[in-house]
């Protein structure tokens, strides 16, 4: 599937893949907008820095290069984590090369709830 030092994506996404990609993406937007730099909370730093891994995660699925890619990534989020305080798993992050040929084990992100109001997120899906 990879081409020379590039690997390509198929040409068509999963059913939804794109959709939910495109919202990602524009609710990160939003949400850089509404926040600011003085509008984090613990809480939201820490659910941002899990989406973070979440999408590295799921983008990084798709090949073993492209996880190597991300990997600093994932090293990143766990800095932050340090920086900012916030629990951090016992285990420093995966070197790039490492991250390549063994899969990090996956985890739930934590949930502490979606805040007084929230009505759901509408999608044409």
């Amino acid at each position: 599937m990879a081409t020379g030092r590039f690997m390509e994506l198929a040409e068509r996404a999963a059913p939804g893949v794109e959709q939910y990609a495109e919202l990602a993406a524009e609710s990160a937007c939003h949400l850089a907008d509404a926040a600011g730099p003085g509008g984090w909370s613990t809480a939201a730093a820490e659910d941002v820095l899990d989406a973070i891994d979440t999408l590295t995660e799921a983008l990084g699925g798709a090949g073993p290069e492209l996880a190597q890619a991300l990997a600093a990534v994932a090293a990143a989020t766990h800095g932050a984590r340090r920086h900012l305080g916030l629990a951090v798993d016992d285990q420093e992050p995966e070197a790039p090369a490492a991250a390549a040929t063994l899969p990090a084990p996956r985890r739930p992100p934590r949930r502490r709830g979606l805040g007084p109001g929230f009505q759901g997120i509408r999608t044409a899906l």
